[in-house]
């Protein structure tokens, strides 16, 4: 088993996609001095998204994140997150250049198809190739491991399982492993976030289950309520005996590096709420424009939204749901202050 290291992706997202390429050097480096073998890089949305104006801008490129490195990262591979229509096959080309040694295409679950062009170019290319099935829980254990089958017929050598929403069970995850070791002997990652606390659980279990690659950030910075941290897991790999990694080495570093950055107190609502109901916060926008519009509990209407579509949240359901718990339940009561639990979500 290998853990990712996801800080300087997914990590963005808690500092407003603020990693310089100096950050993304150092924290490499440091990374890659302790003896991490998978670090992941880039725009927390992944490769393109700048190009996008709808898509919050980060501090550097592309390419300046990818130079970065390529000059701190000497042992490790490292990577970048991709997904197909806000990258292009180009993108993929330009990464290589810089020594890119792996990609994952992220795709939601229910559309693997997207993934299959990009996973067949980039192992023409060489690279080590992963699909990341975002929003996995959106479909039960047995079809799950169909998709799984699906993007190893396309060339993916691992395939992930992505509690995107941090909703998932121990015993969720259980299931999903075994599913997929019925039909295909591919690897399988897990990637976790942990709106209910149980990233870390979830992290171990996918252990048990004999997962290749486990996803982790230092201090747990991550996308709504974040991932499995870093220092955590490779202290209780450390108790199991199944890491050399030296845990208080790997503390010094996020305790150095990323805490600084970390502006968290307490838990919020919302986050909790998102994994309750397993919806997933890129749609925290469209949630907070017509939970601000009817004035009803934006924690309500999220679990009225996931009742009919736990993939998408289009602004016709979200609107309709927000009216829906206005006419039964009548307006929230603004000394509550439910508003400050709007916060800045993004994107995947």
């Amino acid at each position: 088993m290998q853990i990712m290291d996801v800080t300087l992706r997914d990590g963005s997202y808690a500092i407003n996609f603020g990693f310089t390429a100096t950050d993304t050097e150092v924290i490499g480096k440091a990374l890659d001095d302790l003896g991490f073998t998978l670090i992941e890089v880039g725009h927390g949305i992944g490769l393109g998204a700048t190009r996008h104006p709808e898509m919050p801008s980060a501090i550097a490129s592309d390419e300046e994140y990818l130079k970065a490195a390529s000059q701190g990262i000497q042992r490790a591979k490292f990577g970048v997150f991709c997904i197909p229509g806000i990258a292009n096959l180009n993108d993929i080309d330009m990464a290589i250049e810089y020594g890119l040694g792996f990609i994952r295409i992220g795709t939601n679950v229910t559309e693997i198809e997207e993934a299959e062009p990009f996973i067949k170019h980039a192992r023409e290319r060489g690279i080590y190739v992963m699909a990341n099935f975002m929003k996995s829980y959106v479909l039960e254990p047995k079809a799950f491991a169909l998709k799984a089958k699906q993007a190893v017929d396309y060339g993916a050598e691992v395939v992930y399982l992505v509690d995107s929403a941090g909703g998932m069970l121990p015993n969720n995850i259980a299931d999903y492993f075994k599913a997929v070791k019925d039909i295909t002997d591919a690897e399988v990652g897990f990637h976790g976030h942990d709106n209910l606390g149980l990233a870390m659980a979830n992290s171990l279990v996918a252990l048990e289950e004999g997962a290749s690659i486990i996803d982790t950030s230092l201090q747990g910075l991550g996308r709504s309520a974040g991932n499995t941290v870093t220092e955590m897991f490779v202290s209780a790999l450390s108790r199991l005996g199944k890491t050399q990694l030296d845990p208080i080495s790997v503390m010094d570093v996020g305790e150095t590096f990323v805490k600084p950055l970390v502006n968290r107190q307490g838990h919020s609502s919302v986050d909790i709420v998102t994994g309750l109901a397993q919806f997933h916060s890129s749609y925290m926008k469209t949630i907070q424009e017509y939970a601000s519009k009817y004035r009803v509990d934006p924690r309500r209407l999220i679990m009225a939204v996931c009742e009919h579509d736990k993939v998408n949240a289009p602004k016709e359901l979200v609107e309709q749901m927000a009216k829906q718990i206005q006419t039964s339940e009548g307006v929230y009561v603004a000394k509550y202050g439910l508003h400050r639990y709007f916060g800045n979500e993004q994107n995947q």
